[in-house]
C-alpha cells in the first residue's frame, strides 16, 4: 500500500482554483475571471496544494497550468487586496510572501513538467508564474508585461531572477524598468515562450493568422522564432474585436488546445524518472538565483510596504487615476519633503499635550487639536 495514495481532484474542494486529473494530465486553472485571474492569498495556497498533489500522484505525467476565460492567464497579485490589507499591515505582507514563495516553489519542485497555457495576458506575477513553468504555449491574442515599477512594487518574485536567463540582460532590464507590453510573436522571438498559436477567428470562421504550409511544424515547437511560419498575422484591432465579440470576430482555443495536448502526449511518452531528474538539473540556475534572493526580497518588500510608493501606486490603481510619479520625485528632491511618508516623517511634538511622533506636514495636533509650530 502506498504511503502517498492519490486523491481525486474534486476531493480538494477548492474555491478559487479548478483542478482536474485524467489521461495522465493534471489541469490547474486560476478561476478568478472577475479580476483578470489575479491571485488572492487563499488562491495561492490552493494552487500550491494542487501542484504538490500533481507532483506526488504517479498517475500524472504532466501539468497544464492556465486561467479561466480568454482575457487573462494571470495578472499577479490582487492589487485591491494589497491596498486594503498589506499597505495597512505591512507585517502581513511578509506572511503573504511566504505563501507566494511556497506557490512558486511548488512549480519549481513539481516532479512533472509544467506547461503554461497562456489563454490571456500574463502580467506582473502572472509572467513570474509562467516563467516558473517548464514550457509555455501562448495564444496570439495575448501579451506579457511587468508592472512593478509602475505600481510601487518590485518584480522580484521570479522576474528579476529569471528574465535575464530567458531574454538576456538588456532585454530583461527593458521589460522590468519600462513596463511595456510584449505581444505574442515578440514574446516568442525573445525567448519568453516556446510557441505561439493562432487564436483569433474572422467572420468567415477561419483563423485570421494562417499557416504557410501544413500543420506538421506545430509538432516541432522549437522552430526558429525569427522564421515566419504564418501569413496575414492578426492585428491589434482584430484582437480587440475578437475579445469583445464584435463584427463576427471571436477567440477560439481549438488550435491552442491541440498544441497543448500534443506537448502533453510527447511528455507522457518519455521516461518519468529521467524527465524528473532532467528538470532538477535544468533548474540549477533558476533555483540558485531564486534561493539567493527570494528571502531578501520577502523582507525588503514587507518593509517597503510601510512607505508611500506602494500606497500611492496601489491607491491610484484602485481609484482608477494616474499615479503622481513626478510629484513623488519632487517630494524626494525637496529638502523639507518626504517621499517615504504620506504626511511626512514623525518629527513634530505638540507643545500643549506633549504628544510626540506627529507627522511633520501636520499643522495641528491630531490628539488635542493645538496648532503646531
Amino acid at each position: 500500500m502506498s504511503l502517498f495514495p492519490p486523491r481525486k481532484a474534486e476531493s480538494f474542494d477548492f474555491k478559487e482554483v479548478k483542478y482536474e486529473k485524467g489521461d495522465r494530465v493534471a489541469r490547474i486553472t486560476i478561476n478568478r475571471p472577475h479580476n483578470y485571474n489575479a491571485y488572492s492569498t487563499p488562491c495561492l495556497q490552493e494552487l500550491a496544494t494542487a501542484f504538490e498533489d500533481a507532483s506526488w500522484d504517479d498517475s500524472v505525467a504532466v501539468v497544464v497550468y492556465t486561467g479561466t476565460g480568454d482575457r487573462a492567464f494571470c495578472t499577479g497579485g490582487d492589487v485591491k487586496e494589497y491596498q486594503e490589507s498589506y499597505t495597512q499591515k505591512p507585517r502581513d505582507y511578509w506572511k503573504y510572501m511566504c505563501c507566494f514563495k511556497g506557490y512558486i516553489e511548488s512549480m519549481l519542485n513539481c516532479a512533472k513538467p509544467v506547461i503554461a497555457r497562456l489563454n490571456g495576458m500574463a502580467v506582473g506575477g502572472g509572467n513570474e508564474s509562467q516563467l516558473a513553468c517548464d514550457l509555455g504555449v501562448m495564444g496570439e491574442h495575448t501579451f506579457i508585461a511587468q508592472v512593478g515599477t509602475g505600481v510601487g512594487s518590485v518584480a522580484c518574485g521570479g522576474s528579476t531572477q529569471w528574465l535575464p536567463m530567458h531574454v538576456g540582460d538588456r532585454k530583461a532590464r527593458g521589460i522590468l524598468f519600462l513596463n511595456q507590453r510584449y505581444p505574442a510573436y515578440t514574446s516568442l522571438a525573445i525567448g519568453l515562450v516556446n510557441i505561439v498559436v493562432p487564436t483569433v477567428k474572422s467572420p468567415d470562421g477561419n483563423y485570421v493568422t494562417k499557416l504557410t504550409g501544413d500543420r506538421t511544424f506545430l509538432a516541432d515547437w522549437n522552430t526558429d522564432p525569427w522564421e515566419n511560419p504564418f501569413e496575414n498575422r492578426v492585428s491589434a484591432a482584430e484582437i480587440s474585436k475578437a475579445q469583445k465579440g464584435k463584427d463576427g470576430y471571436s477567440i477560439d482555443f481549438t488550435l491552442l488546445d491541440e498544441v497543448t495536448a500534443d506537448l502533453c502526449k510527447q511528455v507522457v511518452n518519455k521516461f518519468f524518472e529521467c524527465t524528473r531528474y532532467t528538470k532538477a538539473q535544468v533548474n540549477f540556475w533558476k533555483e540558485l538565483s531564486w534561493h539567493g534572493t527570494a528571502g531578501h526580497a520577502r523582507d525588503w518588500l514587507s518593509t517597503h510596504y510601510t512607505s508611500l510608493e506602494p500606497y500611492e501606486g496601489m491607491t491610484a490603481f484602485v481609484e482608477k487615476r494616474k499615479v503622481d510619479f513626478v510629484g513623488m520625485r519632487e517630494r524626494a528632491a525637496d529638502p523639507n519633503g518626504s517621499s517615504e511618508f504620506l504626511w511626512g516623517p514623525y518629527a513634530k511634538a505638540c507643545p500643549k499635550c506633549e504628544a510626540k511622533g506627529i507627522p511633520s506636514f501636520f499643522e495641528f495636533c491630531g490628539k488635542c487639536g493645538a496648532e503646531l509650530g
